[in-house]
């Protein structure tokens, strides 16, 4: 996100877009500017997203004094938010953010996962269309589905090892109050029907370890 700041153009990116923390160990997500913020008498913000729930202002970093739970450490082209003893309930999306006049101008994100999203009714789906139920418009939709988690998940694309950065999220709830995640990508027509094999990785935790779900297309004769 860019916005023209004391004269200047002022650029707010995450350094990771994914971080994965161990429960009650402390957290580090980075936030890079390419300009001065340090000493550049500009106000700046941390907010967090929970599943289900708004953008909340958890750190103000006009002062530290108050760093039982977060701590924002300030660096000459950047930020960093500390979080300590991270449990669970802290995994979500967290942005830093600048204040410009009357409005805040926001990153783009990171997005933490504390422990173990898995459980034992997880599972992922790789959905694909069908040789027959192809529509020649032009594009074609694939969607990863990710059953049975509490907390974020990180669900990554590839085409015949190319990753894919543009994917669609969204997240439905079941009773149990457990999500099903579905990521979707729009492809051309030509690139499903080639000889490419397309597949989406799913990581639940910091292991390194991931769920792998691979297609390719098959012309029924």
């Amino acid at each position: 996100m860019i916005v023209t700041v004391l004269g200047a153009q002022l650029s707010l990116y995450p350094t990771q877009r994914f971080l994965f923390v161990e429960i009650s160990a402390k957290a580090k997500i980075p936030c890079s500017s390419k300009e001065k913020l340090e000493g550049g008498g500009i106000s700046v913000y941390w907010y967090r997203r929970r599943e289900g729930e708004g953008p909340t202002c958890i750190k103000k970093c006009l002062n530290d004094q108050n760093v039982s739970k977060f701590a924002c450490k300030l660096e000459t082209h950047g930020m960093t938010l500390e979080i300590y003893n991270v449990q669970q309930k802290d995994s979500g999306d967290y942005y830093c953010a600048v204040k410009s006049s009357s409005y805040l101008i926001f990153g783009n994100g990171s997005t933490l996962i504390v422990g173990d999203s898995y459980t034992t009714s997880s599972w992922v789906l790789l959905l694909v269309p069908s040789p027959h139920g192809l529509i020649s418009t032009g594009m074609v939709d694939l969607a990863c589905i990710v059953h049975g988690v509490f907390n974020p998940v990180q669900i990554s694309w590839n085409i015949s090892g190319d990753q894919q950065e543009e994917a669609l999220m969204r997240s439905l709830k079941a009773k149990d109050g457990s999500l099903m995640r579905i990521s979707h990508i729009s492809i051309p027509e030509d690139t499903w029907t080639s000889v490419k094999i397309f597949t989406c990785e799913v990581k639940f935790n910091s292991s390194g370890n991931r769920v792998k779900k691979s297609a390719r297309y098959f012309e029924c004769e």
